[in-house]
């Protein structure tokens, strides 16, 4: 007896342990196809002039630490929020979301020394890890509560849909064949969610056809990404093996074919990323059926049921997409961290480093950006390009090329280098050419800073002395002075 209760007992033990480890490998394969965190990396500035930091030096870093975490939150926001949205509501989603990061910030991974710039600036850099999906889901709540349309639209999804059968008695060598029952049945499920269908073969066609363009046209350019030619978003593939079963009835005496499944496949991929955000290869046990037809119109509504709408939401709504980041006529290697730094602080880079510098020639930075997929150009160019340009004047950075994961700006100033560093470390950051005038104003306290704001970002100032700030009031009339 004592023998059988301990192999009891191990087997409700073994149990227990199945029990915990099946779920967690369950939520762990979901967040690896859509993190629960993410890592980014940010800026944080605060105004050491102001009478609060007069007596307590210790309050200034406090501060800054504050506004580092804020701005981190910040981009983790503008991952689902547009830029324009963001900064429409902004009092709400600071008050509701940017404010929380003792609940949003899972740890802060790395932190520079504090620095003050002769900008004005006390400055420090962050890597943090935030709950990505905690905010995603207050942005949720907002979006509900307040009636107002916060979250990105990502538009309906284009779905190409393969399926093939093989028959269990053929050898592998046999190439297997299209179901167009299969694939009907699918489509139609995906059609229910308001999807659209893509047609595999024009697909291919397609892409066949633009790449035949491209050698025609002497257009080939290494940066070609094979993403650049996808005219769909995501691919579903799935392959179901079928052996028959002649079976007699004992009684009767009568024959029968039954069609039983023994294998099949089914992977859902990301054309843009090339990533297989799903693959399954569970046989469903205890199905068989009279006909091939009939199996495989069963095939294509199993395979329908692995996904949800949900599913390919989450999957367009991919937290950052990485590119090439190609600056031609950086001057030298200082210009090309300055640059990167004046990266970290805009809003869409979550993270960025500078991979190969090349002076007056091309300088490679790889940046995980938050912009979507049908507005990238767009979003890089506003978000982008537009804050470096309002901090150094003219069109000193313009886009000049975008292909697939890669984008090419050229840097062309008249200013030499001195004027050059000068510019880089005297203006205010390229973060703040864009920024909220709340933001504005809960840092900038000292009127010489606030007129160095006012030259880049003269709209938020306006707006800040017309409800009454006295240090923009000054910068404001100074400016007209001048």
């Amino acid at each position: 007896m004592a023998i059988k209760f301990k192999s009891l007992q191990v087997r409700w033990i073994i149990f227990f342990w199945l029990a915990l480890l099946f779920p967690l490998s369950f939520v762990l394969s979901a967040h690896a196809a859509n993190p629960r965190t993410i890592i980014i990396s940010a800026e944080g500035l605060a105004d050491p002039e102001a009478d609060t930091y007069q007596h307590d030096k210790g309050l200034l870093i406090d501060a800054l630490r504050e506004d580092a975490k804020r701005q981190a939150i910040e981009k983790a926001v503008g991952i689902f929020v547009e830029s324009s949205t963001l900064v429409e509501n902004y009092v709400l989603i600071q008050d509701r979301v940017i404010t929380k990061t003792k609940g949003l910030i899972k740890r802060v991974i790395k932190e520079s020394a504090p620095w003050l710039g002769k900008d004005g600036f006390m400055h420090i850099l962050i890597k943090a890890e935030v709950y990505l999906s905690d905010i995603r889901d207050v942005l949720k709540t907002i979006s509900r509560e307040e009636r107002i349309n916060l979250i990105k639209d990502y538009g309906n999804p284009k779905i190409s849909v393969s399926v093939t059968i093989r028959d269990a008695r053929r050898g592998s060598h046999i190439a297997p064949e299209r179901s167009q029952v299969a694939e009907n049945i699918l489509k139609k499920g995906l059609k229910r969610f308001g999807y659209r269908v893509w047609s595999e073969d024009m697909s291919q066609r397609l892409k066949i056809e633009a790449m035949e363009r491209t050698k025609l046209n002497n257009q080939i350019d290494t940066t070609l990404s094979i993403s650049h030619l996808k005219t769909a978003d995501f691919s579903i593939r799935g392959e179901a093996k079928f052996k028959s079963v002649t079976l007699t009835h004992s009684v009767s005496g009568f024959t029968f074919t039954k069609y039983i499944l023994t294998s099949w496949t089914v992977k859902c991929t990301d054309n843009y990323t090339a990533e297989e955000i799903y693959f399954n290869n569970k046989v469903p046990q205890g199905k068989s059926w009279p006909d091939e037809d009939a199996a495989l119109k069963d095939i294509g509504r199993l395979i329908a049921n692995e996904f949800t709408k949900e599913f390919f939401e989450e999957h367009l709504m991919r937290p950052t997409r990485i590119f090439q980041l190609q600056v031609i006529g950086l001057p030298n290697y200082d210009i090309g961290i300055l640059l990167k730094k004046e990266f970290i602080g805009l809003r869409p880079i979550i993270k960025v480093d500078l991979r190969n510098f090349d002076a007056n020639a091309l300088s490679l930075y790889e940046v995980e950006f938050s912009g979507t997929r049908g507005n990238f150009l767009q979003i890089l160019n506003s978000t982008v390009i537009k804050p470096l340009n309002l901090k150094f004047g003219d069109r000193t950075f313009e886009l000049t090329k975008a292909q697939g994961e890669t984008a090419r700006v050229n840097f062309h100033t008249e200013h030499d280098i001195n004027d050059l560093l000068a510019r880089f470390e005297n203006m205010p950051p390229a973060s703040l050419a864009t920024a909220t005038s709340e933001r504005v104003e809960s840092l900038v306290k000292d009127e010489s800073t606030m007129k160095k704001v006012a030259k880049i970002n003269p709209e938020a100032v306006k707006k800040l002395a017309q409800q009454g700030n006295p240090t923009a009031n000054s910068a404001i009339n100074a400016a007209r002075d001048f």
